[in-house]
C-alpha cells in the first residue's frame, strides 16, 4: 500500500494534506488499476439495456422496470467503488493520524475522487444505453431531460458510493466489508418502492436512497403520460381461451378494437388509471427526490468523518 512518509504531515495544513491524498488516489487510480470501475459499469448498463432497455420511456410498466434496474445499477456502482477504499488502510491512517493528518481532509479527498468515478459511471451508462438505441425524451421536468437524467443517476451512485465508504470507515477488514455490502443492497432493492410491502413497513422506504432514485427517474421520465401495456399484453396472450359468449372470444373483441384503431385510446386510459403522484412529473417530486439524495450523502461524510477522527481509540 502506497504511503506517504516521506512527507511531514505536520507541516502541511489541510488543505495542502487534501491534495497530498488527492493525488494519491489518481496515483492509485492510474497505477493499481482502478480504472476497471468504468468498464465494469459498462457492461452493467449494456445489460441493463439489453434486458429492460425496449421499455424504457415506452410504457408505464417498461419504465418502471427499467428505472429500477438503473437505480440498481447506480447502487451497485457507489457501492463497488468504494466499499474497501478505506479500510484496507486502516492501520496507514492511524499512523498518519498520530503524525498530523486532519481527518476532514483525508475523508474530502476521497470524496472528490469518487464524485469524479461516479460522474464518469453515470456518463458511461447514459451513452451505453444510447448506444443499444434506447429513445431518450427531449424535455425533463423542467430542463432538458439529457441534464436530468444525469443529475439522477449521478446523485443516486454518489451517495451510493457515500454509504459504502461509511461502511468502510466503521467495518474491521475489507472481508467484512464485502461481506456487508450485499446485505446492504438487498435492503435498498427491497425498500425501494418496487416491491409491494405491508403497511407498516412501506415508509421504511423513505430512509432508502434507492427509493428516492426511482422517483426521481419515473418523475423525469413523464411516467405518469405513459400508456400501461401489461393488461392489454396478458389478454391478448390469453384473449383467444376466453370466450363471452355466442362464440365471440376476447381476442375476437381486442381485435376489433384495433381495427377501429381505439388501442392507444384504451391504453392511455389504462395508465391514466395507474397513475401514481409520487412519480408526476413535478418540480416538487424532481426536487424532493434530488434534495434527499443530496442530504443522504451530507449524513454518510459526516458520520465518516466521525468514526475515522476516533481511530486512534480504535484497539482493532
Amino acid at each position: 500500500m502506497e504511503t506517504e512518509n516521506s512527507i511531514d504531515l505536520n507541516y502541511l495544513g489541510r488543505i495542502g494534506q487534501y491534495f497530498i491524498y488527492l493525488c494519491k488516489q489518481f496515483r492509485m487510480f492510474i497505477f493499481q488499476n482502478d480504472w476497471k470501475v468504468l468498464p465494469m459499469s459498462a457492461v452493467i448498463a449494456a445489460m441493463v439495456a439489453i434486458a429492460v432497455g425496449k421499455g424504457l420511456f415506452v410504457s408505464m410498466e417498461g419504465t418502471f422496470q427499467a428505472t429500477f434496474a438503473l437505480t440498481c445499477v447506480c447502487i451497485w456502482n457507489g457501492f463497488f467503488n468504494s466499499i474497501q477504499a478505506i479500510c484496507k488502510e486502516r492501520a496507514i491512517i492511524k499512523r498518519e493520524h498520530r503524525a498530523g493528518l486532519h481527518i476532514t481532509s483525508y475523508v474530502l479527498a476521497h470524496m472528490t475522487y469518487q464524485l469524479f468515478l461516479c460522474v464518469l459511471q453515470s456518463v458511461i451508462t447514459i451513452v451505453v444505453l444510447g448506444l443499444f438505441k434506447v429513445k431518450y425524451p427531449v424535455t425533463g421536468v423542467f430542463a432538458p431531460f439529457a441534464f436530468e437524467f444525469f443529475i439522477t443517476l449521478f446523485l443516486i451512485t454518489y451517495a451510493a458510493d457515500m454509504m459504502a465508504l461509511m461502511i468502510s470507515a466503521i467495518v474491521k477488514t475489507p472481508m467484512a466489508a464485502m461481506t456487508v455490502m450485499p446485505f446492504m443492497l438487498i435492503i435498498q432493492l427491497v425498500f425501494s418502492g418496487f416491491i409491494q410491502l405491508p403497511e407498516k413497513l412501506a415508509d421504511l422506504s423513505r430512509l432508502m436512497l434507492s427509493k428516492w432514485g426511482v422517483q426521481g427517474l419515473c418523475a423525469i421520465s413523464g411516467y405518469n403520460h405513459l400508456p400501461a401495456v401489461m393488461i392489454w399484453n396478458k389478454m391478448t396472450n390469453a384473449g383467444d381461451k376466453i370466450s363471452v359468449g355466442g362464440g365471440v372470444s376476447v381476442k375476437d373483441i381486442m381485435n376489433l378494437i384495433e381495427e377501429n384503431n381505439m388501442r392507444d385510446q384504451i391504453l392511455d386510459k389504462l395508465g391514466e388509471a395507474n397513475q401514481r403522484a409520487d412519480f408526476a412529473s413535478t418540480i416538487d417530486n424532481l426536487f424532493q427526490s434530488w434534495g434527499f439524495l443530496i442530504w443522504f450523502i451530507i449524513v454518510f461524510s459526516i458520520i465518516t468523518v466521525v468514526f475515522l477522527e476516533f481511530v486512534d481509540k480504535d484497539q482493532r
